[in-house]
């Protein structure tokens, strides 16, 4: 008789009588070491930069200082329930609409380091360590993924990419600690785990987890969460009892995890709320009912037909849509959409991360590449490898999240970032495939060039060093004065040295253009009138009308409001615009050096970067 023993190796493989169960290797154990080493890297390299052109310990961006006044505000003693920013706003504060989540591993940096060093040294160090951490998930994702598709070779490359990526991406530098790069990290995550071959259960437990938190700590990534759940239902439609527990664990974790999270972030007295930018009893209700419905469809249907599971799931997404159009059809829309018209001119409009792909092409069009080009390359890639029938699971997925995250970066450039995180795994195994290719054969320079060149069309940094040396030798050619390359950004009015003279003030209430606010917060104790956050509307629309009105109105506003000093930035660049739409408005009066006469400057600060006035009673 023929022997149908399985495989040694594979499971039931008989030996000497005895049915040895195969040994599952995790798929992070190979990783532990070269994701070691390149930790290791990039805090020497990163270390490096840092302190070479050293400015400050806080990020450059508006909500990493938003993030650290939110943060000494809870070590303050601030309820860890009561998200109100006190010092922002109009009278009463602004409800803030970040996690918690963020703020207490930062917290718990800062408590550890204040056991040995001063409260500025345990600061600065909890800065530095935090971004740094937040990359060890992306080293482990993006090299289990490139192991997936490419082996051990696939490994290493996209490892490789991971480094890269994280090494050009601002939200991995010191002092970044806003929310961005844990959420880069958990879609990682969830992107590794629905790629695993087998489809292991444990591991869409943890995308699940990894789900839920994602929704929690920023509504951004909402749509890749909807879509990693999409690729586990249609899996589960298409292949039924073979996926089962994988589909159930994901659901489950889900809904587990994101009521964990619900009830351990948000207030009881806000249960009742629908926030379409936070987590709220919007996202916890729709998020729990529709991965309850697809764990019932799962449970009581995996065994029978396609025409069984597709009714399941139809009623499953019916059900979640409903509740959706019943509990929060606000959401449904855009969660900006409710923002003054005003406010979306004289600011929404000129915040660059939320600009369409038209507005970054016409303003920088050598930059498009470096943000479009690779994720192009990688959907191109999945979908040749899926007519390849070549891992054609692991290839959907990743050209499922890399669509999403394209599509969203087609609305607003901050989508980017995800798709050309994701790209590292299809282009890594790319890479590897090359780099085989051209080992096996190393007199031939074809192979050669195309592993170098997939090399580096891998890397969307390359992409933007080759647009802006496009750009700079075509302004050449035309005779136009051509800016450098990576322009330094001058903080004139925002740091420490410019505020020294605000924070000598009483306390009050400050106004001024919007990108001051955050500073203000950090090293003063007034309450700032305007920062730029869409929760903040009526703060900022009465500092936008004082700045615009006549002295004579404007004064009108800001005793309204409270305000005892107006901070003015003659170099902000909302300064600019608002003096260039209201010449005969109060900021294009300060800035002609006209001074009405219910202001009265602050001694020492009129021949400063940061001019102040206090607002006589």
């Amino acid at each position: 008789m023929t022997s149908t023993s399985p495989a040694a190796g594979e499971p039931g493989f008989v030996s000497a009588g005895k049915v040895e169960r195969p040994h599952r290797i995790s798929p992070l154990a190979p990783l532990h070491m070269p994701v070691l080493l390149a930790f290791a890297a990039l805090v020497a390299v990163t270390a490096a930069m840092h302190f070479a052109s050293y400015v400050d310990y806080v990020g450059a961006d508006n909500d990493d200082v938003m993030r650290l006044v939110e943060v000494r505000d809870l070590l303050a003693g601030q309820d860890w329930f009561d998200l109100m920013q006190h010092r922002l706003g109009l009278d009463g504060g602004t409800l803030m609409h970040w996690s918690r989540l963020i703020d207490l591993p930062i917290a718990n940096l800062i408590l550890f380091f204040s056991l040995f060093m001063n409260p500025v040294m345990a600061e600065a160090s909890a800065l530095f360590v935090w971004p740094l951490l937040t990359t060890l998930p992306i080293f482990y994702a993006l090299g289990i993924g490139g192991g997936v598709l490419a082996g051990r070779q696939g490994r290493l490359m996209a490892l490789a990419l991971a480094f890269l990526f994280v090494l050009g991406v601002n939200r991995f530098q010191p002092g970044s600690i806003d929310h961005h790069n844990v959420q880069l990290g958990l879609i990682a995550t969830i992107a590794a785990c629905l790629i695993l071959p087998g489809r292991p259960p444990l591991a869409h437990a943890i995308a699940g987890v990894a789900a839920a938190l994602a929704i929690a700590i920023g509504a951004e990534t909402t749509p890749h969460v909807l879509v990693a759940a999409l690729i586990v239902a249609v899996q589960w439609l298409w292949l039924g009892n073979r996926v089962n527990a994988a589909a159930a664990a994901f659901s489950l974790a889900m809904a587990a995890a994101l009521t964990a999270v619900f009830f351990l972030t948000v207030p009881p007295a806000r249960y009742g709320m629908v926030a379409c930018d936070a987590l709220s009893t919007g996202f916890y209700s729709l998020g729990v009912l529709g991965a309850g419905s697809f764990f019932l469809a799962v449970a009581t249907v995996s065994a029978r037909g396609f025409a069984s599971r597709l009714t399941a799931l139809g009623l499953a997404g019916a059900a979640t849509l409903g509740a959706a159009v019943v509990i929060a059809p606000q959401c449904l829309g855009n969660p900006l959409g409710n923002l003054d018209p005003l406010l979306v001119s004289m600011w929404l409009d000129s915040v660059i991360e939320a600009q369409p792909v038209w507005s970054q092409v016409a303003e920088e069009p050598w930059s498009a590449g470096g943000f479009y080009l690779v994720p192009v390359l990688a959907m191109a890639l999945c979908i040749w490898r899926i007519r390849q029938r070549r891992n054609v699971h692991a290839h959907g997925a990743l050209l499922a999240l890399l669509a999403v995250s394209w599509a969203i970066a087609l609305v607003q450039v901050r989508g980017a970032v995800f798709g050309n995180l994701l790209s590292a795994i299809p282009m890594a195994a790319l890479v590897a495939d090359m780099r085989t290719r051209a080992n096996a054969d190393p007199k031939n320079l074809r192979k050669g060039l195309a592993f170098a060149g997939s090399a580096l069309a891998a890397v969307p940094f390359v992409w933007a060093l080759a647009g802006a040396l496009l750009s700079m030798a075509a302004g050449k050619v035309v005779g136009e004065e051509v800016a450098g390359l990576f322009p330094e950004e001058q903080i004139i009015c925002t740091d420490a040295a410019a505020m020294r003279a605000l924070a000598r003030e009483p306390a009050g209430v400050v106004a001024g253009p919007s990108n001051l606010g955050a500073h203000i917060l950090r090293f003063t104790p007034h309450r700032v009138l305007s920062a730029p956050y869409h929760r903040n509307q009526g703060g900022m629309l009465t500092e936008l009308h004082a700045a615009m009105a006549t002295p004579k109105d404007a004064v009108k506003f800001l005793r309204g409001a409270g305000v005892t000093v107006v901070a003015f930035c003659k170099t902000d660049p909302q300064v600019d615009t608002i003096a260039k739409v209201a010449p005969d408005g109060l900021y294009a009066e300060l800035g002609k050096g006209i001074v009405p006469v219910w202001l009265e400057p602050v001694p020492g600060t009129q021949d400063q970067p940061l001019q102040l006035f206090r607002v006589k009673p």
